[in-house]
């Protein structure tokens, strides 16, 4: 089995798939990787949004949440600090070092 997940999730919608895969994941013991862009920085302020803290570590393209209109929203988001604010290059970062990839 794989010990490292990453996922990329670009759509505002199955963030309930995200979570459920990240909670099993983590209950097995493996390191996951969250990359949040395009609409799916939407998902970052839906409350259920704060059950992927401490579960996996949260990456949100930058460009990605101004272009939706979420700039100046970044402390409501949970989990997620000043640096969890990336480029792709982040994105680009986490399929070179993950043992599996999964995009939503």
């Amino acid at each position: 089995m794989a010990d490292t997940l990453g996922i990329l999730v670009n759509t505002d919608k199955y963030l309930d798939y995200v979570v459920n895969l990240t909670r099993a994941a983590h209950s097995k013991g493996k390191d996951v990787q969250i990359f949040f862009t395009g609409k799916g920085v939407l998902l970052t302020l839906k409350p259920d949004f704060k059950k992927l803290v401490g579960k996996a570590r949260l990456a949100i393209c930058d460009v990605s949440f101004r272009s939706h209109g979420l700039h100046g929203r970044e402390d409501e988001v949970p989990g997620v600090g000043f640096k969890d604010f990336a480029t792709q290059a982040k994105n680009a970062e986490m399929v070179a070092n993950m043992d599996r990839y999964v995009v939503f």
